[in-house]
This record gives structure tokens, C-alpha cells and sequence, in this order.
């Protein structure tokens, strides 16, 4: 049974994938054009150079901005939606029957809300992502470890106010128990988030409308993604369960 949720997970990642992927190729790739454009002529007004008399570089780009676009976005997107729908079927795996009676679409939908809040929600409001133009490549591998140490806390935290929950549900009801322990994760993900070292490195002169609209689209792809494969899995993972859950009934005479 987890070999075929795992298989239903990976395809329902891809899928979600590609919703995702639509979503980026009509919202976010403006953004990132817009932004590579505005890093252009930043740089050619740095060196005194007009925009409209600039000379292209005679060295060819290792990968053009056509197939970044386009193939690499694709792949980068296709590839991530299947890992993830992974182990999102492995989570759901382990989490199925342990969510009081939740079916398998409510699970689904459950986990994927934890794991959009987690991984995707609480990072982004202490370290949303930044357009091209935006950051020093001195410190890409600095900000690269206080984000994935971010995500990685916020995973602790929310698997310690599950536990929590389920702990405390026994003697203050399901309801009281989970409301406790999402005050608990919010409370403690302030707390984490407060003393995260801060990192803005967006110059002052950068369009704030150009910058909101980037991570307000990239939020929107996560969600499309987060969303897709929620509902997918959850149609999917009913069907494998069904046999296992309904009780047989055998024809009446």
C-alpha cells in the first residue's frame, strides 16, 4: 500500500507541478524579466554607458534567458514536484489514522496546509525571496543556511505542537488541544524569527512594486503547488485506502 501511495504522491506532484508551472510562466516570469531588464541598465548606467547604444557581450550566456525560462523552469519545477509529492506520500503514510477520523482527503488536505505553513509560509515572511538585481553574491551561501535553517526549525516546531496536541486533547478536547498547540508553534516560531538574524539587502532605489509583485507571485506558485497536490493526492490516496477502510458487505439473498 505505501509502494502505491508513493507512486500516486510523485504523480500528483507532477501535476501539481505543472499547475504551478503555468501559474509562474503568466505571473512570475514578467516579474523576472522586468527585474533582469532593471539590473541591465543598472549596470551599464554604473560604467556611463547608454542603454539604447550598449554593445551585447561577445561571450555567449552558458544557458540563454529563452531556455531558463522555459526548459530549465520546467524541469526545475517537474523535478521538485515529484520529490516532494515523495515524501508528502510518505508523511501521509505515517499521518493516516493518527489525525483522529480524518479520511484520507482531509488528511491530505491537513498535511499539505502543515506543510505549506512550515516549509513555505513562515520562511518566506522572515526571508522572502528577492528578484534578480537584488543581493550581494558575497553572501548567497550565508543566506542559504539561515533559510534552510529556518525551514528546518519550523518543521521541529510543528511536529513538537502536534505532539502537544495530542498530548493535551485526552484531558481539554480535540478542539482546545489543537488550538493550544498552534498558539504554542506561533508563539515559538515569533520567538525564532525574532532572534534569526535579518537580511535586507533590497537597494533603495529598487522599484517596491516590481519587488512586491516578484515575491507575491512566488508565494502564489508554493501555494498552487501546495494546493494541487493536497486535493490530488487526497482523490488518489481514497482510492487505495477505499479497499482497506470499507467494511466488505456481502449481497443479501
Amino acid at each position: 500500500m505505501v509502494r502505491n501511495l508513493l507512486v500516486r504522491g510523485m504523480l500528483a506532484g507532477l501535476v501539481a507541478a505543472a499547475l504551478a508551472l503555468v501559474f509562474a510562466w503568466i505571473f512570475g516570469e514578467p516579474q523576472v524579466g522586468a527585474a533582469i531588464a532593471l539590473e541591465e541598465r543598472l549596470g551599464h548606467a554604473a560604467h556611463g554607458i547608454d542603454p539604447a547604444h550598449a554593445v551585447a557581450s561577445p561571450e555567449p550566456e552558458p544557458v540563454s534567458r529563452g531556455v531558463q525560462s522555459t526548459l530549465g523552469l520546467a524541469t526545475a519545477v517537474g523535478v521538485y514536484g515529484v520529490a516532494i509529492g515523495g515524501v508528502f506520500a510518505l508523511v501521509f503514510a505515517f499521518a493516516y489514522g493518527r489525525l483522529g477520523a480524518l479520511g484520507a482527503r482531509a488528511t491530505a488536505a491537513v498535511i499539505a496546509l502543515g506543510a505549506f505553513v512550515t516549509v513555505e509560509l513562515v520562511p518566506f515572511l522572515k526571508y522572502p525571496p528577492n528578484p534578480p538585481a537584488v543581493g550581494d553574491p558575497a553572501t548567497i551561501g550565508r543566506r542559504t543556511v539561515v533559510y534552510f535553517a529556518l525551514v528546518l526549525i519550523s518543521i521541529l516546531l510543528a511536529v513538537a505542537a502536534l505532539h502537544i496536541g495530542r498530548r493535551l486533547a485526552p484531558r481539554y478536547g480535540t478542539w482546545n488541544a489543537v488550538s493550544l498547540g498552534l498558539l504554542a508553534f506561533l508563539a515559538a516560531v515569533t520567538v525564532v524569527c525574532v532572534l534569526m538574524p535579518a537580511i535586507d539587502e533590497v537597494p533603495p532605489d529598487f522599484p517596491a512594486v516590481l519587488l512586491w509583485r516578484f515575491r507575491l507571485a512566488s508565494l502564489g506558485v508554493q501555494t498552487v503547488l501546495w494546493t494541487g497536490l493536497g486535493l490530488l493526492f487526497g482523490v488518489l490516496a481514497e482510492r487505495v485506502l477505499d479497499p482497506y477502510r470499507a467494511p466488505a458487505h456481502s449481497p443479501t439473498a
